[in-house]
């Protein structure tokens, strides 16, 4: 199969990229090298030393004697050039990460709101409008969040897997349709996701692109096979109050001797996925494409839901290290259940990699090795929902 992976140079484009590659795939990526800048103006860098994408991809064929090849070029700004990419290439599928993934960051400033908006709508526009002018059909897989549906809303109720069935009384009786799941977005990165969910639809019924789109959990972890190969395939490791995800941010601070931060009670309850698994979750989603014509598919990509202090507590225990809790910069609510429907991926051969002593201790490895990069300075989180 020929995939193009845009944003295929990020935390998770990356080790989707080698994954892909090593299951005898010809993968292309393209990446605008965004993330890489976003750490310029952050002035923070990832835990772990990423190397330059030219330097990645000679790596990965010097070990694998597999080919990835890279363009730079950003999908959401040069349209006729990507359409020429794709005219080329063409692609039988086509992953889709380039946009911009972190909620804080999206809050942080009005600049990071409109780019956020710019990047990540235009991109997923241009991309399927791009398909039909070059008449390409790919299978798009789509890394959705999990936050669409937001937090709190569904009480004790599973969140089916995107769509929900209604009654509607009509003058000739009831009828049942089904709807999207109604989207609850909690910041200005989410509401791009639950826009590209209303794009997707629409290109599938008119035009009848194939969509998976993946609602995805919080990553967890840092290495796949493929990236623990060699130093210069190591993946990225963000800690910072901006890009970090919760547990990865936790066993940094462990390493590091500063207290957990938690946030508000710690009694969000959020989904999540290691990044071992959100690899394989995208290589069956690209096995199993919908039909031409059929509505778009839509997967739960999560293994399991946590509150953030018992994570905190988790990793405090195991590594002796204090809880400090402070006020939470998110506008949420302070406790939230969470129970989310994931039967499809399981009933396609998914082995969850669930929370475990060994992979905590892993990544705790890696965070002490690499210590020494951290900046202190940037731990706290500082981009807040309300001014």
């Amino acid at each position: 199969m020929k995939v193009l992976v845009l944003g295929g140079d990020g935390f998770c484009g990356w080790p989707t990229s080698l994954h892909l590659s090593a299951q005898g795939h010809e993968v292309k990526i393209v990446d605008n090298l965004s993330r890489r800048f976003i750490d310029t103006i952050l002035e923070v860098e990832s835990l772990t030393p990423i190397s330059s994408i030219g330097r990645r991809v000679a790596a990965w064929k010097e070990i694998s004697g597999a080919e990835i090849t890279f363009d730079n070029l950003d999908i959401a700004q040069e349209y006729d050039a990507f359409v020429a990419l794709l005219k080329s290439f063409k692609p039988d599928a086509v992953v889709h990460f380039a946009e911009q993934r972190a909620a804080p960051y999206s809050m942080k400033n009005p600049k990071a709101k409109r780019y956020t908006v710019d990047n990540n709508v235009n991109g997923t526009h241009n991309l399927l409008c791009a398909l039909v002018e070059a008449k390409i059909d790919a299978h798009v897989a789509h890394l959705g969040t999990m936050g669409v549906y937001g937090y709190g809303w569904s009480g004790s109720a599973p969140i089916p897997e995107g769509y929900l069935p209604v009654k509607v009384n009509t003058p000739e009786g009831e009828i049942t349709r089904e709807i999207l799941h109604p989207a609850n977005p909690g910041s200005v990165y989410h509401l791009t996701k639950t826009l590209d969910q209303l794009m997707f639809a629409f290109y599938a019924k008119n035009d009848g692109i194939r969509v998976t789109d993946l609602h995805q959990g919080i990553v967890w972890g840092t290495q796949t096979p493929e990236t623990g190969k060699d130093e210069r395939l190591i993946n990225r490791f963000d800690y910072d109050g901006d890009y970090g995800t919760v547990l990865n941010r936790f066993l940094m601070q462990a390493a590091y001797g500063h207290p957990l931060t938690v946030h508000g009670t710690g009694g969000q309850t959020r989904a999540f996925i290691h990044i071992r698994d959100t690899v394989k979750c995208i290589e069956i989603a690209l096995n199993n494409p919908p039909e031409k014509g059929e509505k778009p598919a839509i997967f739960n990509q999560v293994t399991e839901t946590f509150r953030v202090r018992d994570l905190a507590k988790l990793i405090g225990d195991m590594t002796n290290t204090e809880v400090m809790y402070m006020e939470n910069p998110r506008n949420e609510a302070e406790e939230n259940e969470l129970i989310v429907e994931n039967s499809q991926f399981l009933s396609l051969g998914l082995e969850p990699t669930t929370l475990s002593t060994g992979l905590l201790e892993e990544i705790q490895e890696i965070a002490s090795k690499y210590k020494d990069r951290a900046d202190r300075t940037k731990i706290l989180a500082t981009s807040k929902w309300k001014s």
